[in-house]
């Protein structure tokens, strides 16, 4: 049973909520990459720091971990190097595209806390250069050109192309969700 898994994947695809599943599952900590890296006021990690952190959170998890997340240009492999399992939510765009719409109505009308005290902001999410639905169309196309060639021949990366499949992989890592909690899932 796989005890050190990186989940990848767009804005929108559902890393968050499946990989606190299968953490739930394996009995693991989940470790949310974007809690590491946005500091207060919406400032990113450097580089040097966010490795620290990264590392020291996996140091601290010697039987297992279930990261979510991607920073692959501030990590290098530090996280995919480290994992037995590599999971790519590679679903539909638009259904990544609708799933961020929801979420982040959702945050703008609950004024949901994120990390270190930052909330979204309309103009951070429509208005300006750093729109992240802009910035989730341009990560799929980039996604889905390059980690083919990177992660195509290793027999550790399971690519999920859709909620079925998200669903029935896993429901083979362990107990199956509940009706419940089952649409909250990828």
């Amino acid at each position: 049973m796989p005890k050190r898994i990186c989940v990848k994947g767009t804005s929108g695809a559902g890393k968050t909520t499946f990989a606190a599943d299968l953490a739930k599952r394996l009995g693991v900590p989940h470790i949310e990459l974007d809690a590491l890296h946005w500091g207060p006021d919406w400032a990113m990690a450097e580089p040097e720091p966010f490795r620290a952190s990264v590392i020291d959170a996996m140091t601290a998890a010697p039987d297992g971990w279930v990261i979510d997340g991607n920073y692959d240009r501030k990590l290098g492999g530090i996280v995919v190097d480290a994992g037995d399992t590599i999971v790519w939510l590679d679903l539909p765009l638009r259904l990544a595209l609708a799933r961020l719409w929801r979420r982040s109505m959702h945050r703008l009308r609950n004024d949901v806390e994120l990390w270190n005290g930052n909330h979204e902001s309309w103009r951070e999410l429509f208005a300006s250069r750093e729109s992240l639905f802009v910035y989730t169309v341009r990560s799929k196309r980039r996604q889905r050109r390059a980690w083919p060639a990177r992660f195509g021949g290793d027999p550790r990366l399971v690519r999920l192309r859709s909620t079925r499949e998200v669903h029935r992989w896993l429901d083979a890592q362990g107990a199956a969700t509940t009706d419940n909690n089952r649409h909250t899932l990828p």
